[in-house]
């Protein structure tokens, strides 16, 4: 678990406006894939019981950010917000 301190919390709509890199912040296979599991946990959790989750991710100034926001959908790609707001889904570092 990550510290809500350690962060700096954003509103979901100037998300648009963080840059992103291509790189993952995760290079071990096994962080990808609980990242992965937690990602879709919190879709079903949104999609079902409309439950908000802290997302906690990098920027590209690899700057700590968190959002608490539902999570409509993941893709292979990305994870995607309420009006289609988008966060890369290589730079989430945990969700809760």
């Amino acid at each position: 678990m990550i510290p809500e301190t350690t962060s700096c919390f954003v509103q979901k709509e100037n998300i648009p406006e963080l840059k992103f890199p291509k790189e993952d912040v995760f290079q071990d296979k096994g962080q990808k894939s609980l990242r992965a599991y937690y990602l879709n946990r919190a879709s079903q959790l949104g999609n079902l019981l409309k439950s908000k989750v802290n997302i906690y991710f990098k920027d590209a100034e690899n700057k700590l950010m968190r959002v608490n926001t539902t999570i409509w959908a993941v893709t292979q790609n990305s994870v995607i917000l309420k009006k289609g707001t988008i966060i890369p889904r290589h730079r989430i570092v945990y969700i809760d």
